[in-house]
């Protein structure tokens, strides 16, 4: 259900551990801003006032805000390490943040939480363009990190929004996907190690620069995908591969939402594997229309974006393949630039969100043969709860980004949404699909992994945070009810 507020627990599930917190929640603000300016420096702990975008992450187009008490901004995994031991002493919670560019409200504060922000800490540790691979600080944002593979010839694939603002320790802490996630996989397939600091402010390394590493547990897995509820990432090492020598990218408008996910299914059938095929519903496409770098047919109903990428002679063949497959279903396959392509679905979401002031969406995954009945579903299920719907995402993949528009003010609206999510939620799980593809579950969807895990599952689950964070402080209220 849509939260606008913070009304999540706060109290760890361990009844011996809730007069912890009612007695640390009474730290008094002033000898704890002087506990961590003495770690970090005075200018670098900040008061955060209800405005402040420490309270808050890209969800903030639906309305939902924390209550942190103040903000951390470490400089070093050092700096990091001493905030942990201090703040896990005092039975303080710790909410670690990238660029705040989540949507799933992983980042926003729990009440009288420390934001530990990780923007300070952008150190390039090692590029190794010989050996594909570099060793990069959390706060490092994802678009530096494509720069420096692309300058030395080489590529990073995962690519999720908001490049320019999100850091690459947000990406490891949420496992962020994209459109290229199809053909390259997500940022869980390009993290080789990790360097963390777990509770007491202890400081972990798992794997490194090896590509293969089987002697233990993969405990590097937990923390890719973690959300902040197990530590802080610090510091990633990336595997890297020689960037493609060519990519074309192809726009196929189509008449409606059927013969769509049909072509979808043709184009995986074709036997090439696309670097993306990424879809528009009729809502999203007639939104999104006058920023096409081209012409959008007036007939149109949806659009797939598809990219093929490798090298020159490889590239020219998928490019003919793909064109037979879609050609004569097409109301028109129009071929744009990579970059204009992807510049104009970035830019997607904001012009959504501003159809009515606000909006609220779910990232679902089913198996790509149900894509059709999903779409049509949440199409149904939003219209019942009288609120508009619009979704787009990796067709590919079966990535669903199901969005109802609301007004974030209007409180029979966030009712609505509410009861919309839940209802998707459930046709997601019936469909054998999983209630989060790449955005996590975060705030919103808190306690929700119950549909779609059984009590056997969920009990491993609730271990593995409490052998990584026994007293709860990570980033409480995310991951589990």
């Amino acid at each position: 259900m849509l939260r606008t507020a913070w009304d999540g627990p706060l109290a760890p599930a361990e009844p011996r551990q809730a007069g912890l917190y009612a007695e640390t929640m009474n730290v008094h603000s002033t000898d704890l801003r002087a506990a961590l300016a003495r770690i970090v420096g005075e200018p670098h702990v900040l008061d955060v006032p209800a405005s402040s975008p420490y309270n808050h992450d890209a969800t903030i187009a639906g309305g939902l805000r924390g209550q942190a008490r103040l903000a951390v901004r470490p400089g070093s995994t050092a700096e990091v390490s001493e905030v942990v031991k201090a703040l896990y002493a005092l039975g303080v919670p710790i909410v670690p943040r990238g660029g705040g560019s989540g949507l799933a409200g992983g980042a926003v504060p729990s009440p009288g939480s420390v934001v530990c922000s990780l923007e300070r800490m952008t150190a390039v540790r090692e590029l190794s363009p010989r050996t594909w691979r570099m060793e990069v600080e959390a706060g490092l944002s994802t678009a530096h990190v494509h720069r420096l593979a692309r300058e030395n010839g080489l590529l990073f694939p995962p690519d999720p929004g908001a490049s320019e603002q999100s850091q690459i320790g947000g990406n490891v802490a949420t496992n962020a996907g994209g459109p290229h996630a199809f053909k390259y996989g997500a940022t869980r397939d390009w993290v080789t190690g990790i360097e963390a600091v777990i509770a007491g402010g202890e400081i972990v390394r798992l794997g490194g620069a090896c590509r293969k590493d089987v002697g233990g547990y993969d405990l590097r897995a937990l923390l890719i995908g973690s959300e902040g509820t197990l530590g802080v990432i610090t510091a990633v090492s990336l595997r890297l591969i020689p960037a493609p020598r060519a990519a074309v990218a192809l726009v196929a408008f189509l008449e409606d939402q059927a013969r769509g996910c049909e072509a979808i299914l043709d184009v995986l059938a074709c036997g090439i594997v696309p670097a993306a095929v990424d879809f528009l519903d009729a809502f999203t496409l007639r939104c999104a229309a006058g920023g096409y770098p081209g012409e959008v047919p007036q007939q149109a109903r949806f659009a797939l974006l598809i990219e093929v990428d490798g090298e020159g002679e490889e590239v020219r063949a998928q490019q003919r393949e793909l064109r037979e497959v879609l050609d004569d279903r097409c109301v028109l396959l129009d071929q744009p630039t990579p970059r204009e392509l992807w510049r104009w679905r970035d830019g997607i979401n904001g012009v959504v969100a501003g159809v009515r002031g606000g909006k609220v969406g779910e990232d679902v995954v089913v198996p790509v043969e149900r894509l059709a009945d999903l779409l049509e579903g949440f199409a149904a299920i939003a219209s019942a709860g009288g609120l508009d719907s619009c979704a787009w995402g990796h067709g590919a993949d079966g990535n669903v980004h199901a969005n109802v528009l609301m007004d974030p003010g209007s409180e029979r609206d966030r009712r609505a949404v509410g009861r919309v999510g839940d209802e998707l939620l459930d046709l997601v799980v019936r469909m054998g699909g999983a209630i989060s593809g790449e955005h996590g579950l975060g705030l919103i969807k808190s306690g929700q992994l119950s549909r779609q895990w059984g009590a056997a599952a969920l009990r491993l689950h609730a271990q593995a945070k409490q052998m990584f964070d026994p007293q709860g402080l990570f980033n409480p209220g995310k991951k589990l009810p």
